[in-house]
Parts: structure tokens; C-alpha cells; sequence
């Protein structure tokens, strides 16, 4: 049975695959990046994403993915939020604003609808080609 090794994604080192995706070396920078983050929002609860990343040198990117991860939670940080995938506008839920969810639920609506229509129309063509190949064939 064969190791499983992959690149790291993040310095690109191979490593023997684990549960976090990343080397050791990345897992240890992550870490530290995570810890100062935490001892930064503890003594500094008004902060900002914007604020955070320039404080602790942690990119808003990574600082978003440990939000999202649930590592850090932005219920007792008032002035806290991270961007939407979408537009960048601030939140401090999903993924998307809510001005980008209903887009895009109006999006795919848009788009069921549209190949509801096609499927119609694509049997209605069907069904006139068969009356003319019928009537075609009455003339003969």
C-alpha cells in the first residue's frame, strides 16, 4: 500500500496527505496566524476585517476562511463582517449578499424556465413535422 502524498497548495511541498490539506510547515503558519488573530479580537472586539488583516499581517482571504471554518465567530463582534463572493459587499453570514442570492436564484428560475420553453417548443416542432409528413404522404 502506497503513501498518499499530494502538493501542498499552499508553498506547493510535497507531504503526506492529512486532514487540513496543507504541510506541516503551512499547518504551523496557519496556526500562528489563527492565534494572532484570536489575541487580536479579544482585546479589540470593535474591529474590522480590514482592521484584523492589517493588525495581524493575516490576509482578509484567510482571515474569512477561518470565519467560515467556524474558528472564529463574529457574534460577539459587532463591526466584524467578511466579503461577499460575489461582489465583495460586507456580510456576516453565507456566502453571498443578499442582493447576490436573489439574483441568482432569479438566475437559475430564469434558466428552468427558459429550457421549459425549449422542451415545448422543441416537441411542438415534432409534432407539426409529423402532420406535414403525414400529409405528405396522403397526397401520394
Amino acid at each position: 500500500m502506497g503513501m498518499n502524498v499530494d502538493n501542498c497548495p499552499r508553498c506547493g511541498k510535497i507531504y503526506v496527505k492529512n486532514f487540513r490539506d496543507a504541510c506541516p510547515s503551512c499547518i504551523k503558519d496557519l496556526e500562528q496566524q489563527y492565534e494572532k488573530c484570536v489575541k487580536y479580537l479579544r482585546e479589540s472586539r470593535k474591529a474590522t476585517i480590514i482592521e484584523l488583516s492589517e493588525a495581524t499581517e493575516v490576509s482578509v482571504k484567510q482571515i474569512t476562511k477561518f470565519i467560515r471554518e467556524g474558528r472564529i465567530s463574529i457574534a460577539s463582534l459587532p463591526n466584524m463582517g467578511y466579503p461577499c463572493e460575489v461582489c465583495g459587499t460586507m456580510i456576516r453570514e453565507n456566502a453571498m449578499c443578499g442582493s447576490c442570492r436573489q439574483r441568482l436564484a432569479k438566475d437559475v428560475s430564469n434558466a428552468r424556465e427558459d429550457a421549459l420553453r425549449a422542451e415545448e417548443n422543441r416537441k411542438q416542432e415534432a409534432h407539426i413535422a409529423f402532420k406535414i409528413e403525414d400529409r405528405l404522404k396522403n397526397k401520394r
